[in-house]
């Protein structure tokens, strides 16, 4: 590989290794420094790049990307504090095992501690947030130095996409010229055909990731459990991208069948949307069955008796209601984590199996069909024997969407409009496929409680590793940057407003969106809070009213934008998912009201349901 110089040099066998490994996209925030490495990003025919202009927003964009389609998207930054706006998509890519590269560029080390301008301690910035990091050696025609490069360079690709997957960081030392100035003798005409300057046929070194998998009948004493249980219980809650690809929901709900086990599916579990889901759990016909798929538990799981079996996949769950159920439940919990990670913050699992969620499905499948040739009943694992067990959630159910709907019907009227109720219909009117991103706060709460479980390929992701409401509206368009399914964001204002420069990437990265601004003029959740009953100072230290119309932000950046009062949402909803470009439907709540409104709907699906109870026994 030839260079008029060393510094293009390495940008060029960098990016060359990288794109060889399997990379296909890097987000690349201007700066100096970092020259090197966006020529040669720009210039490689098989990396698309996305061009941001400032760090925080490129980040998360990358995040969302990687989020949405598993695979790892690079980024790019100069010297200085771009490097430290790297720092929350960081965290959040950390604690949601979503695949980032790193590519810092630096001051050469004799620059360092020296007060030379724009020059930090940039080694180890990110700490134990990165699953891997290293400093490349500086730019030299050297063989043994670029086997060295490209062999990093492959080493940091693989680490991403490990067994627990996560962000990785190179930092890239260059010193001038950073440009493709020719420099006659820097790199020898030479040097191009050395074996190390051409690299090989596919990434220098071939990484076989592999899996975990539980040893020979390290499963005995889940199978076991599950045998014995009257009330078996799988709980899904948000699913890591590996897992969002490699679980096959058909197969799960198969278990549950087999098992007899209700599934609670977070929405973002990918298990709560797709052709999986039985139709009942729509409320499109009646059936004598009952179903395998349940998401609206957040209302009434704490009326229902205790499960027996737990087995959980996925992060800690988004309801709380659902967290303390199963932390006071009279258990055994087996949690499933393909990193042998503990995500259970109530410290109430019983059992922790390091193992894919594949191999645990496939596993129990295979010894329950084994079971049943061999004419053993396998003891209460089946839908016949635990009927009576998955018909209480199914009652839940029926009361909770029923209960839905009257309060859908009471928004249509405007008798009764509260944000909820704009995230069914969110989600009952997606089109089919589409990718739904949601704002943490409120906005994931509210599809949480009143997302239906639907026949449709709808991929919900939300950036809840860390919980931020930072980066939002770049994490959603970088998602839908990794496909052709229609995006839809639904966000609240404080996160609007918080990202506000993420909205660059509609046009300069050319995503399209329906964007669902939930307008209550700051931020609602508070209401949830004790301190609600603290004011002051409660309106202007924790809800922070800020009295902001957002047309003129919409018009700011070339977005059109509409105005919507609850009563028209579904009709504006629709008429955006049928258009091109991107709308802003705005609409505004009073979040108090909404609070209230949540806390009515709750009252009544309890008392439905204890009616609906005493009903049976009696």
């Amino acid at each position: 590989m030839s260079a008029p110089n060393r510094a293009t040099l390495w940008g060029r066998i960098l990016a060359d290794e990288l794109a060889q490994g399997g990379l296909e996209a890097v987000c690349v925030a201007p700066g100096s420094r970092s020259t090197p490495l966006t020529v040669a990003f720009a210039d490689h025919p098989d990396v698309d790049v996305y061009s941001h202009i400032d760090e925080r927003s490129a980040a998360y964009f990358a995040l969302g990307r990687a989020r949405r389609n598993g695979e790892p998207t690079a980024l790019v930054c100069t010297s200085g504090t771009a490097v430290a706006n790297f720092h929350p998509a960081v965290m959040e890519a950390d604690r949601g095992r979503v695949p980032l590269l790193l590519l810092t560029a630096d001051r050469p080390p004799e620059l360092r501690d020296s007060g030379a301008n724009q020059t930090v301690d940039q080694v180890k910035l990110y700490g134990d947030a990165v699953r891997w990091d290293a400093e490349l050696p500086e730019p030299e025609p050297d063989e043994r130095k670029v086997r060295s490069l490209r062999t990093t360079a492959a080493r940091a690709l693989s680490e991403t996409v490990g067994v627990s997957p996560g962000p990785v960081h190179l930092n890239c030392p260059f010193r001038k010229p950073l440009e493709p100035i020719d420099l006659p003798d820097d790199v020898p005409d030479s040097f191009a055909e050395t074996a190390a300057a051409r690299g090989r046929s596919g990434a220098f070194v071939e990484t076989s990731p592999g899996t975990r998998r539980l040893a020979d009948d390290e499963d005995r004493p889940l199978r076991q459990a599950l045998e014995s249980a009257a009330r078996p219980l799988i709980v899904a809650g948000p699913a890591d991208p590996t897992d969002l690809r490699s679980l096959d929901p058909g197969a799960v709900t198969e278990l549950a069948d087999q098992l007899g086990a209700p599934i609670l599916a977070d929405p973002l579990s990918g298990l709560r949307f797709g052709s999986h889901v039985d139709e009942r759990c729509e409320g499109s016909e009646e059936s004598d069955g009952v179903r395998s798929i349940y998401g609206g538990y957040d209302a009434y799981i704490s009326q229902l008796p205790d499960p027996d079996v737990v087995l959980r996949f996925g992060a800690s769950p988004t309801s709380k209601s659902l967290r303390h159920w199963l932390r006071d439940a009279d258990a055994r919990q087996f949690l499933v984590d393909p990193a042998g990670a503990w995500r259970e913050a109530t410290f109430t699992a019983t059992d922790l199996l390091s193992t894919e969620p594949k191999s645990v499905v496939d596993g129990l499948l295979e010894a329950l069909t084994s079971a049943d040739s061999e004419g053993r009943t396998g003891g209460a694992n089946s839908v016949a024997v635990n009927g009576d067990w998955r018909s209480l959630f199914d009652a839940a159910e029926r009361v909770q969407w029923e209960t839905c709907d009257e309060a859908l019907a009471a928004n249509a009227l405007e008798s009764a409009p509260f944000e909820g109720a704009i995230l069914a219909s969110v989600v009952s009117d997606a089109p089919d496929p589409a990718t739904l991103f949601v704002s943490n706060s409120m906005p994931i709460r509210d599809v949480d409680r009143f997302g239906r479980p639907r026949d449709a390929a709808l991929t919900v992701l939300g950036n809840r590793g860390a919980s931020g409401i930072d980066g939002i509206t770049s994490s959603a368009l970088g998602a839908g940057s990794a496909t052709d399914d229609p995006l839809v964001l639904v966000t609240g204002d404080l996160a609007f407003l918080h990202d506000s420069n993420g909205l660059l990437a509609v046009d300069r990265c050319n995503v399209d969106a329906t964007i669902v601004l939930l307008d209550n003029d700051g931020g609602g959740i508070f209401h949830k809070l004790p301190i609600e009953n603290f004011d002051p100072p409660f309106t202007d230290q924790f809800k922070t009213p800020h009295g902001l119309e957002f047309d003129e932000l919409a018009s700011f950046y070339d977005l059109e934008f509409e105005s919507v009062s609850p009563v028209d949402f579904i009709s504006a909803y629709r008429r955006s998912l049928e258009r091109t470009g991107t709308q802003v439907l705005a609409v505004e709540f009073d979040s108090e009201t909404s609070h209230r409104q949540r806390d009515r709907l709750e009252e009544r699906v309890r008392n439905s349901i204890a009616v609906e109870f005493d009903d049976e026994s009696a």
